[in-house]
C-alpha cells in the first residue's frame, strides 16, 4: 500500500462563467478558498459544475490533481501562460503534493477532514483544456501523458477545510491503478483480457464500466476527437 497520509494544501471551489468560442459556461477556474467547508454527496456546497452531463455529479464530485505536474508542464512546455498553469488551472477541487495516478486505484478509500471519500474514475481531458491554457494540443496532451487527475464520490459527507489529512483508508484493488487503466483506455485498447478484467471492478464508474463494455462489443475504439479537438 502507497503512502497512506496526505496534506490537503488546497481545496479550491469555482462558480460558472461564460467560456470557450462559443460562450458555453464552464466553472474550469478554480481558486483556493480557506475555513470549513462542507462536503456533500455532489461535492463542495460552494462549488459549481457548469455541464451536469460532461461534469459533475455523484461519481464525480470531487477532482484531484497533484500540484507535483504543474512543474513538469512548465518545464515541458514554458510557453503556456505560467498565470493559468498554476494550482486550480486543469479545475481541481483538491490539490495535495506526492500522490499521483500511479499511486491511485479504483476504490482506493480516502478518510478527508470528517468526509470519506473513494476514486470512481480517472478524468477524461477535454477541449476545455485547449482553451483555458490556450494550446490546441492540451487535451491530447493531458490524455497522452496520464496526467489527468482522477474523480472521487462522496461516501460519507462531513466537512472539511486546507491543511486537514487525506488518509488512505483502504484499497480494494491494488493493481489496477489509474497509470494502467490509462493504458488499457488509450494505449493497448483491444486487449480483450484487460477490458474484460477492468469492467469486472465493482468500483469503477458506471458511465467507464459503460464505456468498456460499448468497446467489448463493437471491438472497436471509441472516436476521441469531439472530445480531445476544439469546436469551431
Amino acid at each position: 500500500m502507497v503512502n497512506q497520509n496526505y496534506i490537503l494544501e488546497n481545496i479550491l471551489t469555482g462558480k460558472s462563467v461564460p467560456f470557450g468560442p462559443k460562450g458555453q459556461p464552464s466553472a474550469i477556474a478554480k481558486k483556493s478558498v480557506s475555513g470549513v467547508l462542507k462536503v456533500t454527496k455532489l461535492g463542495f456546497v460552494d462549488d459549481e459544475q457548469a455541464d451536469p452531463r460532461h461534469h459533475g455529479g455523484p461519481e464525480k464530485a470531487l477532482h484531484h490533481y497533484t500540484r507535483d505536474h504543474y512543474q513538469t508542464w512548465l518545464s515541458e512546455y514554458p510557453d503556456i501562460n505560467p498565470d493559468v498553469l498554476k494550482v486550480g488551472g486543469f479545475g481541481e477541487n483538491i490539490s495535495t503534493s506526492g500522490l499521483q495516478e500511479k499511486d491511485v486505484c479504483i476504490g482506493d478509500v480516502f478518510r478527508f477532514g470528517s468526509a470519506t471519500v473513494q476514486v470512481a474514475q480517472g478524468r477524461q481531458p477535454c477541449w476545455k483544456l485547449n482553451v483555458r491554457f490556450s494550446f490546441s494540443k492540451m487535451a491530447a496532451l493531458v490524455q497522452k501523458t496520464g496526467r489527468t487527475g482522477w474523480y472521487y464520490r462522496v461516501l460519507e459527507e462531513g466537512s472539511v477545510e486546507q491543511g486537514d489529512a487525506l488518509s488512505l483508508i483502504e484499497q480494494p484493488n491494488p493493481d489496477w491503478n489509474l497509470a494502467r487503466i490509462q493504458n488499457v483506455l488509450y494505449v493497448d485498447t483491444l486487449n480483450r483480457e484487460n477490458l474484460q478484467a477492468l469492467a469486472s471492478l465493482k468500483e469503477l464508474a458506471e458511465n467507464w464500466q459503460a464505456l468498456v463494455q460499448k468497446r467489448l462489443s463493437r471491438l472497436e475504439v471509441e472516436d476521441w476527437r469531439p472530445r480531445l479537438e476544439t469546436p469551431t
